[in-house]
């Protein structure tokens, strides 16, 4: 894993939810605050690598649980776009 992979995970699996807003804002996603706290509690410590396909669908589908189908939508949007190289 390259040290731009190992950054994007390790600020994905700490990200805070005005971390995450911040982020959604920048790339034209739409979160709720309250849906952005529900998602970085989730992920805080989860160590998911989301350059892994299988890791991060298995991570998108338990957002889904967390914070409806249509958020984890978006937030798959956030995480491809950050894993573009």
């Amino acid at each position: 894993m390259s040290i731009f992979q190992s950054i994007i995970n390790h600020k994905i699996n700490t990200i805070s939810a005005d971390e995450l807003l911040k982020y959604a804002d920048q790339f034209k996603i739409s979160v709720t605050r309250q849906q952005a706290a529900k998602i970085a509690e989730y992920l805080r410590g989860k160590n998911v690598n989301i350059f892994d396909d299988t890791q991060r669908t298995q991570l998108v589908k338990e957002i889904a649980k967390t914070a409806g189908p249509a958020t984890a939508r978006e937030v798959n949007k956030l995480f491809i776009q950050l894993t573009k190289k």
